[in-house]
Formats: C-alpha cells, structure tokens, sequence
C-alpha cells in the first residue's frame, strides 16, 4: 500500500513538537494539532481540574484514541500534513496503563498510513499545564513511543535538538 503524504512529528513530552509544527505551519503545511493537549485545554476551560480529566488514564487515553481517528478519516489522503503525534502513540501510552492489547486501538492500526516519523531528541522538561509526567517518565514514555513506531516498521528519522529553523529545515529535506 502506498503510503499516504502523512508525517508524524513524535517524542516524548517536552521533545518541543508543539512548537516545531507551529514553525512548520508557518511554512504553509497543514498541521494536525495534538488530540490529548487539545481535549484538555477544552476541559480545563469548562472548570474541570487535571485530576478530573486524567484521572482514569485508561480512559482518557481512549477519548484521545477515538479523537485521533475521528480526524484522521475526515482529512485528504492526498494532501502533506504533519501530524503532532499519531495513532500509533497510543500502544505508548496504553502500555503506560498497563494494557498491552486492545480491539479498539488494534483496529485503529490496521488503517494507519504515514510516510515518515520523525522522532525528535529530547530536549530538557518544562512543566506546563497540560503535562503530568516527571522528567524521567517523558524520557520512558519516548522510548516507548520509538519502539511502537519500530515495531510497527514505519521509517522514523531522529531529529537532533537544533534550533527551530533548523529543525524545520532538517525535516523539510528529509520528506
């Protein structure tokens, strides 16, 4: 099958996606922002507290699932997008909550299509207001997220910690 002109932007949190697809956006690329960051920034303006949302992280790592999937069938199969994390995030977070196989997220798979990941080194943590890991769990978490997208024999190019020109620059010639 070929793949579809979709490429991840992938790491651990704090590795500085956010802020890399702002720039790539900025180059006239369609960006897909990150589905957890979003569904939290909303229910964090509804009054609900971090607790609230993450409390049940299974859960809420399934929301974020079904988000992802929900807005990955509405977009053109034909069209560059880079994406702020993809669907194959999840077998990461959901080994994070103990769960290794799930009919759900195995059937999300089977139609995943992206070109390229680019798997950005870590740069050092800030805490924010979304965030709820330690520095040592984002550095878990990341790995994680490269041994997923391995297994899953998507090509991943490490992208060094540069800067954001840079990085841009880095991803745009290695399309």
């Amino acid at each position: 099958m070929d793949k579809r002109p979709w490429y991840v932007i992938a790491g651990g949190p704090c590795a500085g996606k956010t802020t890399l697809l702002m720039a790539i956006k900025e180059c006239g690329y369609q960006v897909i922002k990150e589905a957890a960051r979003a569904i939290i920034e909303a229910e964090l303006q509804k009054g609900k507290t971090l607790n609230d949302i993450r409390g049940d992280e299974f859960l809420f790592q399934q929301i974020v699932l079904r988000e992802k999937i929900a807005t990955e069938q509405k977009l053109p199969k034909d069209k560059i997008i880079f994406f702020d994390r993809g669907i194959p995030d999840t077998i990461a977070y959901y080994k994070l909550c103990g769960v290794d196989n799930d009919i759900e997220l195995n059937k999300a798979l089977e139609g995943v299509s992206y070109k390229k990941i680019f798997l950005l080194d870590m740069i050092d943590y800030v805490r924010d207001n979304v965030r709820t890991e330690t520095p040592e769990q984002a550095r878990y978490i990341h790995t994680l997220l490269e041994d997923s997208y391995r297994n899953m024999e998507f090509p991943i190019i490490k992208v060094p910690v540069l800067p954001i020109p840079e990085r841009v620059k880095f991803i745009l010639d290695n399309l």
